[in-house]
């Protein structure tokens, strides 16, 4: 009898805990995008799990007074009361640079990013809106420890520095693929519709053991949507006060039951003449850009992979003389630099139809470069192509290895004397075939060491055989944190006149020395990454150091002779050491902010005329650099607000000889920018603000930026016996023209606006 109470307790709650439950229906979806989120986990209570499906779908069994925590790997997390609604749509707002997610740079393998041995940096879509740009080649700049550097105060063109390397240092990679070109620099990183970004991943230091040539100092992996993932329909307008307008497209479309297509659009002009300074000359190169990319993906068996991606770009750059036009291109009468640019880039990958992991990956680039530097024309072609087959195998409980066969080939021609051979006088297009194999194994030595070793060796046909050897070891030492070594050596085969933007411009005279040998660098890189999570906060601390020793490098001398930039192997060595921080922290769901570090020592010795040696710091390299990016937003009203921005100290820039006046060093100099966006709806959202708050220029406080602007094909100047400029009355400091002396934009404070659609 005593029984019988507990008897008829159970009795009661096995009928009614039913009625109490509920079946929950629902949806997760990105905030800004309005994108599905697959695989995002559900929580009710402390026992119930689910996970999203493809379409970002849930359905789940829980009571009317349960929170609802749900989380996705690059996102914040959401927690709710739950409210006996029959269908729920939840939204989780993008992390502006993400704490976990899926990387592939690095190991070539898609690896959660606390689980790479390598460490990589990854920027969201979200992190690029919190400054909108039309180029990424402009968006970069808030990133620590990389900088856009313009290389020419009258077109602009420039290159990407990370941790103080020269531009051709630094691979430009989309979908993972190489875009193998010397020329491309600069132009992988402009045209790429930004409403197609998936997300950027960042490595510095050599990638060389997975890529070859070019991947010496860092690489730069634009991953684009996948088609089945897309919105309709997304589009961006933005114009500024400059008269720059730009626009921005991307649509996803269907071929039939298991092709999906996303056609990307993107489109720049900026046909604004300002001369605020004074010199006769364009403050920005006036741009007219467009650019097309398409990529298809195939539905395929065992989820196999098959895509095809392709894009063209067409430029029309000048700058120059405000008085100058068309009809004066290549002429004398008034200076111009005009550029035409038209390439396309075709690339894919597709996997095996076989048991074992095999993908087949391929890059092809076409280029053509159309352009007046003055009087001097540069005409040049280069096509280059890349193919890779890669076997990745599990070898027992704790290898992972991954083995591959490549080939790079590479045509170049051009109207100077680097395509011409030195005997007959003909010309010699630059034609060459680099093979290469690679192997790496991922050893798992416990389960909080990961080991990574790996090989490769690339055959150049004069250089011969060339060994680029790497490691990494992860050791995660508690919870929420990780220590990365890494460690190895890159080569890169240098072409002058693709990458050396002083060779075409200006007075001075290119001499090459000696038969140029491969550079080689060995590195090693230390970094720590610590993550603390409370119920309202989140703070990730990242931070790095390195050391980075070069032999063979080929630095532009501009210091020996002031007429001259010299090329040679550096007869001595070279170094660039440093370190940085990153501290990325969020409080609840208003307040985020991101803030970078970096101080670096990078300096080359080598002997005089004398045998004695001489250590300097190469020109254009900062010693120290810091960015930020702050937000605070609303949700309610659907408003946000970003403070975005970054500071440079002092570096060495390129003078004309002793007498020229202009300083040695640039100053201090920060670009500032601030933006309010507005949702309106679901669909769309406007926002507006200010670049370059400060209004700063680097022709503030300097005599002159451009050297002799009123006599651009030096007709005034005149030369001593020796060939050095004569020092006259019209020429007190003895200089001839040149536009090398620039190291950050010219273009002064601007208001933006712009509107920003997505079809969900």
């Amino acid at each position: 009898m005593k029984q019988k109470p507990l008897f008829l307790l159970a009795i009661y709650c096995w009928f009614m805990l039913p009625l109490a439950a509920q079946t929950i229906r629902g949806e997760v979806r990105d905030a800004l995008s309005g994108e599905p989120i697959p695989m995002a986990s559900v929580h009710a209570g402390d026992s119930l799990k689910t996970l999203t499906d493809k379409q970002g779908r849930f359905t789940i069994n829980t009571s009317s007074n349960v929170h609802i925590h749900v989380s996705a790997m690059g996102y914040e997390t959401a927690a709710f009361l739950n409210n006996q609604k029959d269908f729920l749509t939840i939204t989780l707002m993008p992390q502006q640079k993400q704490i976990e997610g899926v990387v592939i740079t690095g190991t070539l393998k898609a690896v959660r990013r606390s689980e790479s041995p390598v460490a990589v940096e990854v920027y969201t879509p979200q992190f690029l809106k919190k400054n909108p740009a039309p180029s990424l080649f402009e968006s970069l700049q808030n990133v620590n420890g990389v900088r856009p550097q313009l290389n020419c105060s009258v077109c602009n063109t420039g290159d990407i520095h990370i941790n103080g390397l020269e531009g051709p240092y630094t691979m430009v990679a989309i979908d993972g693929m190489p875009v193998m070109s010397s020329l491309a620099s600069v132009y992988g990183l402009f045209g790429i519709p930004t409403q197609l970004i998936d997300r950027i991943e960042i490595v510095k230091g050599p990638a060389s053991g997975l890529y070859g040539a070019e991947a010496i100092g860092g690489m730069i992996n634009i991953i684009t949507k996948s088609p089945d993932k897309a919105s309709p329909v997304t589009a961006q307008l933005m114009t500024s006060s400059w008269k720059e307008h730009s626009f921005d497209a991307g649509l996803k479309f269907n071929l039939g039951k298991k092709i999906s297509s996303l056609l990307g659009i993107h489109y720049f002009n900026y046909q604004n003449k300002v001369d605020h300074n004074q010199d006769q000359f364009t403050d920005v190169a006036l741009q007219h850009r467009v650019s097309l990319f398409n990529k298809f993906q195939l539905t395929r068996k065992h989820n196999r992979l098959a895509s095809l991606a392709g894009r063209y770009f067409f430029e029309n750059r000048w700058g120059g003389d405000t008085r100058w036009t068309k009809e004066f291109r290549g002429t004398d009468s008034f200076y111009g630099e005009s550029i035409y640019t038209s390439r396309w880039e075709l690339f894919g990958q597709y996997q095996l139809p076989v048991q074992e992991k095999f993908l087949f990956s391929f890059s092809t680039t076409g280029h053509k470069q159309d352009s007046y530097y003055g009087q001097l024309p540069y005409l040049a072609t280069q096509r280059t192509g890349f193919m890779q087959l890669t076997w990745d195998k599990i070898a027992g409980e704790n290898h992972s290895l991954l083995t591959g066969i490549s080939a790079r080939a590479n045509f170049y021609d051009d109207n100077s004397t680097a395509t011409k051979d030195t005997l007959s006088g003909r010309n010699k297009p630059d034609r060459s075939v680099l093979p290469g194999l690679f192997i790496q194994d991922e050893w798992k030595l416990h389960e909080k060491h990961l080991l990574l070793l790996g090989l490769r060796t690339d055959y150049h046909p004069i250089h011969k055989s060339i060994l680029t050897p790497r490691f990494a070891w992860k050791w995660s030492p508690g919870h929420q944190q990780v220590i990365r070594l890494n460690g190895g050596t890159g080569f890169r085969v240098v072409n002058l006149f693709t990458e050396e933007h002083a060779a075409l411009t200006g007075a001075r005279v290119v001499e090459i020395r000696e038969a140029l040998r491969p550079e080689r660098s060995y590195n090693i890189n230390l970094n720590y990454t610590r993550l603390l999570k409370g119920n309202k906060y989140s703070l990730q601390l990242d931070g790095s150091a390195w050391y980075s020793y070069f032999s063979n490098q080929i630095i532009p001398d501009y210091d020996t002779d002031p007429n001259k930039i010299i090329y040679k192997n550096l007869d001595g060595f070279s170094f660039s050491k440093g370190m940085t921080l990153n501290i990325d922290y969020s409080y609840g769901h208003r307040f985020k902010a991101l803030l970078g570090m970096t101080l670096q020592s990078i300096k080359k010795t080598e002997k005089d005329a004398s045998g004695n040696k001489l250590t300097q710091v190469p020109v254009l390299t900062e010693k120290w650099s810091g960015t930020w990016s702050i937000s605070y937003s609303i949700p309610a009203g659907g408003w946000s607000v970003d403070y975005t921005g970054n500071i440079y100290g002092p570096m060495r820039l390129p003078l004309l000889g002793v007498r020229d006046p202009r300083p040695a060093h640039s100053p201090v100099w920060s670009l500032q920018n601030l933006q309010v966006t507005k949702k309106l709806g679901r669909a769309i959202e406007c926002f507006a603000g200010s670049k370059n708050l400060l209004n700063w220029t680097p022709a503030r406080r300097v005599p002159f930026l451009i050297a002799r602007a009123h006599d651009p094909f030096d007709k005034l100047v005149e030369y001593e016996p020796d060939g050095s400029v004569r020092v006259s009355a019209e020429n007190p400091f003895g200089l001839s023209f040149d536009p090398a002396y620039v190291y950050a934009p010219n273009q002064g404070r601007r208001i933006f606006a712009g509107l920003r659609f997505t079809l969900r």
